[in-house]
């Protein structure tokens, strides 16, 4: 294992698991660590460039996927603004609970539903259900590509003759 290859599966181990938690930057932290790793294996323009754009473009499409997925959960499942605005801010207090990234979420959007934009408790339910279903298809999404590109860059980066190791 080289050094480049060490920096990168550390940064995709931490991008993993901050997968799971709300307001870690995943998909960002295994993009950076792909740059490191470009940088520590003599950056070579013709091989790692192209990697970094599209590795780039699609880091930006999977930032985007959490916000996408509530929005789609909440709308097709009747919620609105408020119940999105709750979901996140729930996910976020929920870090500091046990099951939080799941409870936070479906609390924060049916509060959120039946305090602020004044729904019924059938309606707010429905909401906050989709705004789940939403929140954890983003999660799936997410960690199926996080796992593409994590094994693709590790299949890239490998090479026994630089091993740090002997």
């Amino acid at each position: 294992m080289s050094l480049p290859f060490l920096v990168f599966l550390v940064a995709w181990i931490v991008g993993m698991v901050g997968t799971f938690i709300p307001a870690v930057p995943a998909t960002l932290i295994i993009f950076l660590g792909s740059v490191a790793a470009a940088l520590l294996d003599g950056f070579q323009v013709a091989q790692d460039l192209p990697f970094l754009l599209v590795f780039g473009i699609i880091t930006l499409i999977i930032m985007s996927i959490d916000n996408v997925a509530s929005a789609w959960g909440a709308r097709k499942y009747g919620g609105g603004r408020e119940a999105m605005w709750g979901a996140l801010i729930g996910g976020l207090v929920g870090i500091f609970i046990p099951f939080g990234l799941i409870v936070g979420p479906l609390a924060g959007a049916l509060i959120a539903e039946l305090l602020v934009a004044r729904q019924p408790l059938d309606r707010a339910l429905r909401a906050a259900w989709g705004t789940l279903i939403g929140l954890l298809a983003g999660i799936a999404a997410k960690v199926v590509l996080h796992l593409l590109v994590g094994a693709y860059e590790l299949w890239r980066l490998w090479d026994p003759a630089k091993s740090v190791f002997g």
